[in-house]
């Protein structure tokens, strides 16, 4: 603890710490409301939109793929705002990548299709969609070094969950948004100018959380690495050269959480509607009613690793993924609204608890000098590697072999890589109360 913080009365630490809290989970829900409500487009719409001309499976594949390329991005702006995050504050890298994803959601939902103007309109998109990386990719690490860095003591893993349980709350959003779209207009009105409206709509819940981070104080253990004169010229340099084995394994845990929550809120909805037969809305209604959980299992993760330990919590918590993607796909096949809601349920549960430690894991990691620039980077290399690629892959392996279990087999698979990255991954005794956290499992 730094002498400022010593100093702060316990009531103004508290405030500031429940603030940064707010504006990490505000912020964080808008932006990946922005990047959410793409992926629901790709699945539902852009392939006619954009790739006109081909098969459905084509125009799918194609859409997919300009999701992806928000993913490869993502790095690039994990490793740009993590520089300036590390050297000039975190505040203002939050201020300038919800800037990024708002200016770049509104401009897709404005952007005239594939008859209006031809190949310009899907090389415009891809390039929208790269914007949307950048910005979100330096979202990620401020968010949840704000939360952590002013969290009280003993509580950094509660706070930290905050910017994390942002992104099931964009995924409730922008499904809500999506609902009643899909429910009371019609086909063609929503194929043709109804899938713009939540795009549209970006630009005012943007200017709330604006409103809210410009509020926002840089954390006494950021600002005493500024005073101490401690802070890199370069420190992604650091991190490459000193971390890469912590950037890769750190990425590693987050695959199949990653990889496997973008198919569970992307590939499903098609995957529902194409080869079960249930209409939009119903897949709609099955994903909104599991983001609830997703959000508690990511609440009751981080709260018990403040007392068990990051690495106990997640490990346990990647063992249930294991099991769970297993049984998936075989519950979603039953057509059983029932057992699919089950099923969804308990997938987004797990895919919570497995979220829920991330933000003070990742944090503790890498030291507050190059915190940012590390944080991120582990992050999006395993989003890149895991979402990035999910639904091309499910899409892909469907096609190919015309069953599910072929999805399910790549689930486990990524699963079993999360699980072993995170055995081996050393993580820090400081990350509990209890001394030897690495241990505990």
């Amino acid at each position: 603890m730094t002498a400022t913080m010593a100093a702060a009365p316990p009531q103004e630490l508290h405030r500031k710490a429940r603030r940064a809290a707010l504006g990490s989970f505000v912020g964080t829900a808008i932006e990946w409301y922005d990047f959410f409500i793409y992926g629901t487009a790709a699945a539902l719409v852009l392939g006619k939109q954009f790739f006109p001309g081909t098969s459905e499976l084509a125009g799918t594949l194609a859409a997919f793929a300009t999701l992806a390329v928000g993913f490869v991005a993502r790095p690039i702006g994990g490793i740009v705002m993590g520089h300036f995050g590390d050297r000039v504050g975190r505040k203002s890298m939050l201020v300038a990548s919800l800037l990024l994803m708002g200016c770049a959601t509104v401009g897709i939902g404005l952007l005239p299709n594939y008859d209006a103007i031809g190949a310009l309109a899907p090389i415009l998109l891809v390039a929208l969609r790269f914007v949307q990386g950048l910005g979100v990719g330096g979202e990620w690490g401020g968010a949840v070094l704000v939360a952590t860095e002013n969290a009280p003591e003993g509580r950094k893993g509660l706070y930290g969950a905050a910017p994390q349980i942002g992104v099931p709350a964009g995924v409730l959003v922008a499904n809500l948004v999506f609902l009643p779209l899909t429910a009371f207009m019609s086909e063609d009105a929503f194929t043709s100018w109804g899938w713009r409206i939540p795009f549209l709509l970006s630009a005012i819940l943007v200017l709330v959380a604006m409103w809210i981070r410009l509020g926002l104080e840089e954390s006494d253990e950021f600002e005493a690495t500024k005073d101490q004169e401690q802070s890199n010229k370069l420190p992604i340099a650091e991190v490459l050269t000193k971390h890469w084995r912590t950037v890769l394994l750190a990425g590693g845990t987050f695959i199949a959480t990653n990889g496997i929550a973008y198919a569970y809120m992307v590939y499903v909805l098609k995957y529902g509607e194409t080869e079960l037969g249930f209409d939009k809305t119903t897949m709609l209604f099955l994903l909104i009613g599991s983001c609830p959980f997703w959000m508690a299992g990511m609440a009751l993760a981080a709260w018990k690793s403040d007392t068990l330990g990051r690495r106990t919590v997640y490990v346990r918590s990647s063992v249930a993924l294991v099991v769970v993607a297993a049984v998936f796909f075989p519950l979603m096949d039953t057509a059983v609204l029932p057992v699919m809601a089950a099923a969804m349920i308990a997938l987004g549960f797990v895919l919570g608890c497995c979220a829920g430690p991330q933000s003070a894991l990742f944090a503790e990691l890498f030291p507050p000098a190059i915190r940012y620039s590390g944080a991120s980077l582990g992050y999006q290399v395993g989003a890149i590697l895991g979402g990035g690629l999910a639904p091309i892959v499910a899409t892909a392996l469907y096609a190919r072999f015309e069953t599910s279990l072929a999805i399910t087999g790549y689930f486990v698979l990524i699963a079993l890589v999360s699980l072993a990255s995170i055995l081996v991954l050393t993580v820090p005794g400081t990350t509990s109360s209890r001394p030897n956290d690495k241990e505990a499992v």
